[in-house]
């Protein structure tokens, strides 16, 4: 049977990229892309050529076929995010278990993922932690934020720019604002930032902020927690 690799890319630093990493691109028949404009870039730094096809969150359902009659007719495939490992908060659930269940073999080539990189910056508990990724937008929002306020262990959570102070003002509300949380932003790039404070004290310093750019990861601590 054939394999579906499951291959981890840069959350920033391109020199997180391993060598496995790359041989196993370069030996894959096809690679699935959440952007095939986006990977393009990084298959060419690593002069990687192979055929591309999309794969990401608005065509996963329709294209899980496709990738499994790849596999069926003998063809090894990787599948990559744009970064961080497929399936966490990325496209990819689906595609492996579709492969499991057509009896072909799965491997994962692992690497930097935001969640672990965040978690471990922030010298919060993390011997058990909650993976919240990105929270609904709306139906249902209000109600997993309670859920992660009551929780005794650390949560974590990602959050786009355009919505932090958004975030911020909610966690403030349901889990308190002397709630001890850190902020990573862009992780393992040249701006990378790491605040470790009170939820109010990190609401109020991202109001005073003129623009609010990157990638963010929330870690909120447990609702028993103390220092």
């Amino acid at each position: 049977m054939a394999v579906l690799y499951l291959v981890a890319t840069p959350i920033g630093n391109l020199s997180d990229f391993s060598q496995r990493a790359v041989e196993t691109l370069r030996s894959a028949d096809q690679i699935g892309c959440e952007d095939t404009r986006i990977s393009r870039r990084l298959l060419q730094h690593y002069e990687i050529e192979k055929p591309l096809f999309p794969f990401h969150l608005h065509n996963e359902h329709k294209k899980v076929q496709h990738l499994i009659n790849l596999l069926n007719s003998g063809l090894n495939i990787a599948l990559i995010s744009n970064a961080g490992m497929p399936g966490i908060s990325d496209p990819g659930f689906l595609a492996t278990r579709a492969a499991h269940q057509s009896g072909h073999t799965v491997r994962v080539i692992p690497g930097a993922d935001a969640c672990t990189t965040a978690l471990v910056s922030s010298g919060l508990p993390c011997e058990r932690y909650r993976f919240e990724g990105f929270l609904p937008p709306k139906k249902g929002r209000q109600g997993r934020l309670r859920e992660i306020a009551e929780q005794n262990i650390t949560t974590v959570i990602y959050e786009s720019p355009h919505r932090l102070l958004k975030i911020l003002g909610e966690l403030v509300e349901h889990a308190g604002s002397g709630r001890l949380a850190c902020i990573a932003r862009e992780l393992t790039k040249k701006y990378e930032q790491v605040q470790r404070a009170p939820l109010l004290e990190l609401q109020q310093y991202w109001q005073e902020q003129d623009t609010i750019k990157g990638e963010f990861v929330i870690v909120l601590a447990g609702r028993t927690y103390s220092e």
